[in-house]
């Protein structure tokens, strides 16, 4: 998700979007650590998402 897109949304959107991440990532997290992860990449594209969405947070 692009910043852009990210700085449009209201403060209760921002958070429910990073709670989702932050559960998502636990979920690849999970998989990866028994062998069923099938993209690896997805991983550092929700860190990424989510460091967008504590720095779009931060700046309001």
């Amino acid at each position: 998700m692009k910043a852009s897109e990210l700085r449009k949304l209201s403060e209760s959107d921002l958070q429910k979007n990073l709670n989702d991440l932050k559960s998502e990532l636990f979920n690849l997290r999970f998989q990866h650590a028994t062998n069923q992860l099938e993209n690896s990449m997805r991983i550092s594209v929700v860190k990424k998402d989510i460091a967008r969405i504590l720095s779009i947070m931060s700046e309001s």
